[in-house]
């Protein structure tokens, strides 16, 4: 592994096991970064930090219910125990059970306990983990946490009303995170990512409605785990350490146009 500008510095990835959580643990040790790979799937977890291991990083598994107080305090512990301390933690893990989602409906027909869960790993997760993060961060002078919202905290849509709100909330703990430990040295940012091809996506969207927001997205393709990847090892680093606060969109465009956009561009492919 090449020194990169994250030597010396110890990560956290939550929902790590796959999609935009495997793809930014990989990302850190790539530049350099030492990786606890945290996941509710205990070998997925274990499979990725082998991946890490094998190409010449540092990292460690840690099977983790982002949900429950005690799992999250063991992974925060589990870092420092593994690498010595702790600067960087990517809040990734989200509820993206097909069971979950296919029950999270218009706000009439919306289950409470649906509402429940999508808030207790979506909101009550990440907040957990800046918890009991932020005190290891100030014990090295400061460090860095980045939330993966979604383009879904920001509009409105026909169904899952607790993943979009549960994702505002998330940008909104983000500034308070931000405000309360700015000036200690902690920074603290949201990603909301477009749609990104993951296996999430495939098990929770049929593919007549990915097409419909290839047509939504301004670029030629849908997103990649390994564009938030990069945002993220950007959000980390020093290259954006006057970065705090904010809500990154990293979504192709999806949300920088009219809504009309891609009707009127379907009418212009059938007129020529």
């Amino acid at each position: 592994m090449r020194r990169g500008k994250l030597d010396g510095k110890v990560a956290i990835v939550t929902g790590a096991a796959s999609g935009i959580g495997r793809a930014t643990a990989h990302a850190l040790a790539a530049e350099a970064a030492s990786v606890v790979v945290a996941d509710l799937n205990a070998d997925g977890a274990a499979r990725v930090a082998a991946e890490i291991a094998s190409a010449g990083g540092r990292a460690v598994a840690q099977p983790t219910d982002v949900a429950d107080e005690a799992s999250v305090a063991a992974l925060v512990a589990a870092a420092v125990r593994a690498f010595g301390g702790l600067d960087v933690l990517h809040n990734n893990a989200a509820a993206s059970d097909p069971a979950l989602l296919s029950r999270d409906l218009d706000i009439v027909d919306l289950d409470v306990a649906v509402l429940d869960r999508t808030l207790a790993v979506n909101l009550r997760g990440p907040m957990l983990g800046c918890k009991h993060a932020i005190p290891r961060m100030l014990e090295r002078g400061g460090g860095a946490i980045v939330n993966t919202s979604s383009a879904a905290a920001l509009v409105g849509d026909p169904v899952r009303t607790a993943y979009g709100a549960s994702k505002a909330a998330l940008d909104s703990l983000t500034r308070y995170v931000a405000t309360q430990y700015g000036k200690r040295g902690i920074r603290c940012n949201s990603i909301a990512p477009g749609v990104i091809a993951t296996p999430a996506l495939a098990a929770n969207v049929p593919p007549e409605q990915i097409a419909v927001y290839e047509r939504s997205h301004l670029t030629p393709r849908l997103g990649r785990p390994e564009d938030i990847a990069a945002a993220v090892v950007f959000l980390v680093s020093d290259d954006a350490a006057f970065i705090t606060g904010q809500t990154l969109c990293v979504d192709g465009g999806l949300l920088a146009h009219h809504p009309s956009f891609a009707e009127f561009s379907l009418l212009a492919r059938d007129s020529r």
